[in-house]
C-alpha cells in the first residue's frame, strides 16, 4: 500500500484526510509538527510528505529545506496562504508541487497520485540518454554529470528529460509547464526558471557558454548538450 506522510497541525482535518485517503488505498501518516515528522519519515519511510507551511516551531520552508539536504522524496506543498512568493519559496527549495486550502479532498489525492506517476515511470524503453559530460538513466532515473552521481527531485528530474528529449528545441516556459504534469500553470511562468536555476547548479552548469541548458532570451530554453554516438 501506498504510504504518504503529513505534517499538519490541524488534527481533526488530519483525521479526515486519513480516512478519505484509506479509499483510495494510500495509508496517510500523520505528524502534529516538525520533530514528529522527522521521527516518522526515518520510521515510516513514506513514499511522499504532504507538507503544510504554518506549523509550529519549525515551518514547511524550513522542513522541506532540510529534507532535501539528504532525501529526494517527492513533497507538495500545503498553503492556507494564496501568496505566489510562498508556491514559487516552496518550489525553489525543492518541492515538487503545491496546493492552496482550502481544497478538495480529491483534488488533493489526484495530486499525490501524479506525483508519485512522475517519481515512479521510467520513459520510454530507451535505457539512457548520453551527452558530453552528462548520462540519463531512463531505467533506474538516475543522472551521471562526468561520472558522478547527480541528486535530482523528481520535478528537476522530469524537468532534465523534458529539455534533454528535445535536444536542439527552444522551449518556451509555457511550453515546459505543460509538460510537467500535475503541477498548476497559476504558479507563473517564474517557477520555470527558478527550477531551471536549480538544475543548473545541481549539473555544474553554471559556466559560461553553458554545457548543457542555454537560455533563449525572450523565448525559453534549450538543451545543448553534446550527444555520444556509439560506434
Amino acid at each position: 500500500m501506498t504510504k504518504v506522510l503529513l505534517i499538519d497541525d490541524d488534527r481533526k482535518h488530519s483525521e479526515l484526510l486519513q480516512a478519505y485517503f484509506k479509499r483510495f488505498g494510500i495509508n496517510l501518516v500523520c505528524a502534529m509538527d516538525a520533530e514528529e515528522g522527522f521521527k516518522k519519515i526515518s520510521r515510516e519511510d513514506p513514499d511522499l510528505l504532504l507538507l503544510d507551511i504554518m506549523l509550529p516551531g519549525k515551518d514547511g520552508f524550513e522542513i522541506c529545506r532540510e529534507i532535501r539536504k539528504t532525501s529526494n522524496m517527492p513533497i507538495i506543498m500545503l498553503t492556507a496562504r494564496g501568496d505566489v512568493i510562498d508556491r514559487v519559496s516552496g518550489l525553489e527549495l525543492g518541492a515538487d508541487d503545491y496546493i492552496g486550502k482550502p481544497f478538495e479532498p480529491r483534488e488533493l489525492v489526484a495530486r499525490v497520485q501524479a506525483t508519485l506517476r512522475r517519481a515512479e515511470q521510467s520513459g520510454p524503453s530507451v535505457g539512457s540518454l548520453e551527452f558530453d559530460g552528462l548520462s540519463i538513466d531512463t531505467q533506474r532515473r538516475s543522472v551521471t554529470v562526468d561520472g558522478k552521481a547527480v541528486d535530482l527531485t523528481s520535478m528537476e528530474y522530469e524537468l532534465l528529460l523534458i529539455l534533454a528529449r528535445r535536444h536542439g528545441r527552444k522551449l518556451s516556459r509555457d511550453d515546459i509547464l505543460s509538460e510537467l504534469r500535475g503541477i498548476d500553470a497559476a504558479i507563473l511562468t517564474r517557477s520555470v526558471d527558478i527550477m531551471i536555476s536549480r538544475l543548473r547548479q545541481k549539473l555544474g552548469d553554471s559556466v559560461k557558454p553553458p554545457r548543457f541548458i542555454q537560455t533563449v532570451w525572450g523565448r525559453g530554453y534549450s538543451f545543448v548538450g553534446i550527444p555520444v554516438t556509439h560506434a
